[in-house]
């Protein structure tokens, strides 16, 4: 048994404090073809959960949540439970696709098995099929969400053993009480170390997020229903944007995702001030010889994007300009840090004070943009082509939306999830992407400023 680290305990506390949500992510594949046969498809499925034990594997929680949760093997196991098969309804079209992928969001996972699960989905239009490979957060973040989809693809490198897989990742803590004590027993040196180590990063990030945003209809109250729309662009004219103007990918990506916000805040008659959007932006602390661990190795920033700037390459600049700071700032290691820390305390009192807070309005993000690097390569499962990959993303915390990037060879895919009474017009989100992606790439081309009224 391993015991789950303290990031990943925390997906299981943020769910249970909110009947409302699922916190359940993953990758929607559309693939060119019929899907395989059912029996074949069950097969391939069988084995690749044979080759990744956390596959196999369950929750099981202490009493009184004393210690950590842990991973167990379940002992009644069997693949056929983690696959579901289902149809569009005619025409099916991306839209009905979008509507099937919207419920999935509210599905929640069942822990009394491994967490994750593959919906089939017939009848998309244009003789394809789609594939939605789901897990809970505690399982995996975004990174390794899509390393387990493409587990399940053909033509594998070398399959992951067992230190890849989650068995062997760091040194299990115990949940014997031996183990807490001497542990317990270098809190005096260990605490004070790391205290003074993770100081100059968490500041700034605790002070943004304890510092509420001006008040906007993009925070509130949440139901169970969703909506989901994507947004496709290139990955190639991204990368022509930034070396046009000295910035990233991620600069651009986060500049039309502000322009989006921003057309959205105006439809809606709210004035799109600077104060308005401070996003979470999660940023991967995950090296090269952890990528087929099954966990979460994320840590943050809290940015302000400048949604007052109309100006689509002004706005570009300054979030270079903002993003530069806090990076320097060393807020990424922030979360690192704490968690760091956090391995030195006892289970149950950082479970109840995660749980405590969880159920306090949070006011001090707006919404979260995620950017996750898919795979590099074309991917096919059963020979057939995965044409495209959608990312899919829970929401929680009084957050009425969230935006996940996912990279595919050349493409770039903008998943948008919306509270479906909350935020009914997520559509003016993708709508303000594809015109400022548009707007920059025309400014790259002919050097000069964009300018939007």
């Amino acid at each position: 048994m391993t015991e789950l680290r303290p990031l990943d305990a925390g997906f299981l506390e943020l769910e249970d404090s909110d009947q409302h949500i699922s916190l359940g992510i993953g990758a929607a594949a559309i693939l060119d073809g019929p899907p395989p046969p059912r029996h074949q498809f069950l097969e391939v499925m069988r084995v690749r959960a044979g080759d990744n034990p956390r596959l196999r594997q369950r929750l099981r929680r202490a009493t009184l949540d004393l210690s950590a949760p842990v991973w167990e093997d379940d002992p009644a196991f069997d693949p056929a439970h983690h696959i579901r098969w289902t149809a569009l309804p005619a025409p099916g079209d991306e839209a009905a696709l979008s509507e099937l992928l919207a419920t999935e969001l509210t599905e929640r996972l069942d822990r009394d098995h491994p967490l994750w699960q593959c919906v089939v989905v017939e009848g998309l239009s244009g003789d394809r099929w789609a594939l939605l490979v789901k897990a809970h957060h505690s399982l995996v973040d975004g990174v390794s969400g899509i390393t387990l989809l493409a587990q399940f693809c053909d033509d594998l490198p070398t399959a992951p053993g067992p230190d890849e897989s989650g068995d062997s990742q760091e040194k299990p803590r115990s949940a014997g009480g031996l183990d807490w004590i001497a542990r317990s027993l270098l809190l005096p040196v260990e605490l004070p170390r790391q205290a003074i180590g993770m100081a100059r990063s968490l500041i700034p990030v605790v002070r943004a997020a304890v510092t509420p945003t001006a008040g906007t209809s993009l925070n509130g109250p949440i139901g169970r229903q969703r909506r989901y729309i994507a947004a496709r662009t290139s990955l190639l004219e991204f990368r022509e944007i930034g070396a046009a103007f000295g910035a990233t990918v991620n600069d651009v990506v986060l500049t039309v995702i502000a322009s989006g916000y921003r057309s959205l805040l105006l439809a809606r008659g709210e004035d799109p001030t600077r104060d308005k959007l401070r996003i979470l932006v999660p940023v991967s602390m995950r090296s090269s010889d952890a990528k087929y661990v099954m966990d979460n190795r994320v840590s943050a920033m809290l940015p302000h994007l400048p949604i007052d700037i109309a100006d689509p390459v002004e706005r570009l600049r300054a979030i270079h300009d903002n993003l530069t700071a806090h990076k320097s700032r060393g807020e990424a290691q922030a979360e690192k840090a704490v968690l760091g820390m956090s391995s030195w305390l006892p289970f149950a009192p950082l479970a109840w004070s995660l749980r405590l807070l969880s159920h306090l309005p949070q006011r001090g993000v707006t919404a979260i943009a995620t950017n996750i690097p898919g795979p590099r390569r074309e991917l096919s499962v059963h020979g057939r082509r995965i044409l495209e990959l959608w990312p899919v993303v829970p929401i929680a915390m009084r957050l009425r939306t969230a935006v996940a990037i996912l990279s595919y060879v050349d493409q770039l895919t903008f998943g948008i999830t919306g509270d479906y009474d909350g935020a009914p017009d997520i559509e003016l989100i993708a709508d303000g992407i594809h015109s400022a992606t548009a707007e920059l790439l025309a400014a790259a081309r002919s050097g000069k400023p964009a300018r939007t009224p």
